[in-house]
């Protein structure tokens, strides 16, 4: 029955309703085909699209093609629900032929709107998303989360992550760093940040799989604490701890940051990637509980994903979506303005932010490329934990998820954020500048010391290594000597680092026998009146070098003590 007016009523057969019901929807598959053929055209890489009942559109050699199986996701393509694609590709749906890297490329130029930009909730709607945010954060929420994303498949992860498993954003200092390098550049910048110091009480909120908590033992000499959520994470730390002979002063948690109780606060914390699994509801109790663990005049470095808009809750386009869904259920971004905010009304001051971004983009494309290579070996892994079905399936998802955050990140729909700060102590009078009210220089100059040249250079002070041990006197030597010693008992040259009791035997042969190596070589004979003194030096054996070293490592070992330095 259709309405003409207010009185007059004309009546229409039901087969006619139904001939108009099917020639609206052929118009209007018409003119979605039609848009969807120009917004191809219009694509940086050529892409094709098959439809269901097997006509083609798009390119005729194209580098991605998409294989639709039900109309639906074919009307979330041509409208830029990129994201209800993506979960139509993981479900089976819709099959990808094609690269990645291609794949993502189609994707931005098929968006309709930015992804990163919301509008501002109103008062009833922020109190509605408030009320979500808390429901979904209560401890036991937060624990199936967190096990849900990391407990997947150690053998998984394994595959396309560096040999250490950091699985946050690497930091390419230069160029032409690997990702292993870059991860262990950025564990060491962070070290550097938080000036960790031999003796440090440090605390790794969220320490995965021991990445930061290791290196900060090992080349910085704290006495380290790590909190996870993860039973697979726990797990493998423990076994590490107990490989490298850390145990004592390196130990991991199973517990909710909510939860840790101490009996003195620590002087160093660090949350990398993290706080992501925080939720907007609970921001500032989490950085209440931060403030609460850190001493005064500590430093706390919070690193972790931001979003790109101020206004959005999540990505648009139906990606937000596909992430609750199908990987980190639970997570929630905030623009780094709302992180700061709810960090200084925790008493903690902010002293130093620093953007990430890019290098998180090249993170990702680093782990998809790493995953694509391995797919065979990836799905088996996968399958092995949840049958071969449900591998396919969680495959199809985290392809999407590694190549489409790297992305995301390059296009500024997220953003990745170190941000620093103290918790004051409030004494004006000490620190290196009056009002410091911490040990922060309020410079950045200690976090790139180390990088620079530290040669004997015209009219600079040659670098001191200082090794200490409480079985020995203390060893100073030259930057140059004190970096060949530390290298060549598989150490990384930097700032601070430390030899384990229980790595002195292996410290001790490495250096032995690179004395026996150096002793086989033939003598270099130096004309005494035109050598320099860095010449002869460089004419010393280096067994009187290493020997004063040597015999700190031995009466270290009879006493089963480490072994640290600084520089």
């Amino acid at each position: 029955m259709l309405s003409m007016g207010r009185s007059r009523k004309i009546r229409c057969p039901s087969g006619v309703l139904t001939q108009c019901s099917k020639l609206f929807k052929m118009l209007g598959m018409k003119h979605l085909l039609h848009t969807l053929e120009g917004r191809l055209a219009a694509l940086p890489v050529p892409m094709a699209v098959q439809l269901p009942a097997g006509q083609q559109l798009g390119a005729r050699d194209p580098a991605v093609t998409l294989r639709f199986r039900d109309r639906m996701a074919l009307v979330a393509l041509a409208t830029g629900e990129i994201g209800n694609v993506g979960a139509a590709i993981v479900e089976g749906r819709v099959a990808i032929e094609g690269r990645m890297r291609d794949l993502m490329a189609a994707a931005a130029g098929l968006l309709t709107r930015d992804p990163a930009r919301g509008q501002p909730l109103g008062g009833w709607r922020r109190m509605l998303a408030r009320a979500r945010s808390m429901a979904a954060h209560t401890l036991a929420h937060d624990a199936r989360h967190v096990q849900f994303h990391y407990d997947l498949s150690d053998e998984f992860y394994a595959l396309w992550l560096d040999p250490r498993r950091v699985y946050s954003c690497a930091y390419y200092r230069l160029p032409d760093l690997t990702l292993a390098q870059a991860q262990e550049a950025k564990l060491d910048h962070i070290c550097r940040k938080l000036m960790l110091q031999p003796g440090d009480r440090f605390l790794d909120i969220g320490a995965g799989w021991g990445g930061l908590l290791l290196w900060a033992a090992e080349h910085y000499g704290v006495d380290a604490t790590g909190i996870t959520l993860s039973h697979h994470q726990h797990a493998h730390v423990q076994q590490l701890i107990e490989a490298r002979g850390l145990h004592g002063r390196v130990r991991v948690q199973r517990v909710d940051y909510r939860e840790l109780q101490v009996e003195q606060p620590f002087d160093k914390i660090a949350s990398i990637g993290m706080f992501e699994h925080v939720g907007r509801a609970q921001m500032g109790r989490y950085f209440d509980t931060v403030a609460r663990l850190l001493r005064p005049g500590g430093l706390v470095l919070n690193h972790g994903i931001t979003a790109g808009g101020v206004d959005n809750t999540q990505l648009g386009a139906g990606m937000g979506d596909f992430i609750e869904q199908y990987i980190f259920p639970g997570g929630e971004l905030l623009h780094v303005s709302d992180v700061l905010h709810d960090m200084a009304r925790a008493g903690l001051e902010m002293v130093d932010t620093e953007n990430l971004r890019p290098h998180y983009a090249r993170t990702l494309w680093a782990w998809s490329d790493s995953l694509e290579a391995q797919l065979p070996a990836a799905r088996e892994a996968l399958a092995a934990q949840g049958g071969s079905g449900h591998g396919d399936k969680v495959m199809r998802a985290y392809r999407l998820y590694r190549a489409g955050s790297a992305l995301g990140f390059e296009q500024g729909w997220m953003a990745l954020h170190q941000m620093l700060a103290i918790k004051p102590d409030g004494d004006t009078t000490k620190g290196p500048l009056n009002g410091a009210q911490s040990p922060y220089p309020f410079t950045r100059d200690y976090v790139y010391a180390d990088n620079r040249p530290s040669a004997h250079s015209k009219g600079s002070l040659p670098m001191l290594y200082k090794f200490k041990s409480r079985a020995a006197a203390d060893l100073i030597m030259l930057e140059p000597q004190g970096r060949q010693i530390v290298t060549l008992i598989g150490k990384t040259p930097g700032s601070h680092g430390i030899v384990t009791a229980a790595q002195i035997p292996a410290a001790i042969a490495a250096l032995e026998a690179a004395v026996a190596a150096d002793e086989a070589q033939p003598p270099v004979e130096d004309n005494a009146e035109e050598a320099t003194t860095d010449d002869r030096q460089d004419t010393v054996r280096l067994r009187q070098r290493a020997a004063p070293f040597i015999d700190m490592l031995k009466r270290s070992a009879a006493e089963n003590v480490d072994v640290v330095w600084g520089v």
